[in-house]
């Protein structure tokens, strides 16, 4: 089978950047960063590389969204590797 890599943009409560930041480096992504969005708000971009035999980019989703003070998350990229 072939790897994935997924990235999700995560949108955070306010005030809950650094704990949400905190709780997805526990689920070891390959690259976490935030992106600036507008009036001081930032967003997290997070890439995660699976085999998709052993995975999918939904079972990650769902481990994300149960961080406290995740509001939103959406797919930006997803593709073979």
């Amino acid at each position: 089978m072939s790897d994935v890599s997924v990235i999700f943009k995560v949108y955070t409560e306010e005030g809950k950047l650094d704990p949400v930041m905190a709780g997805i480096k526990k689920l070891k992504p390959h690259d976490l960063k935030t992106e600036e969005l507008a009036f001081g708000m930032k967003a997290i971009k997070v890439m995660f590389i699976y085999d998709n035999a052993s995975a999918n980019s939904s079972e990650i989703e769902e481990r994300i969204r149960r961080i406290e003070g995740v509001s939103e998350i959406e797919v930006e990229q997803e593709t073979l590797i």
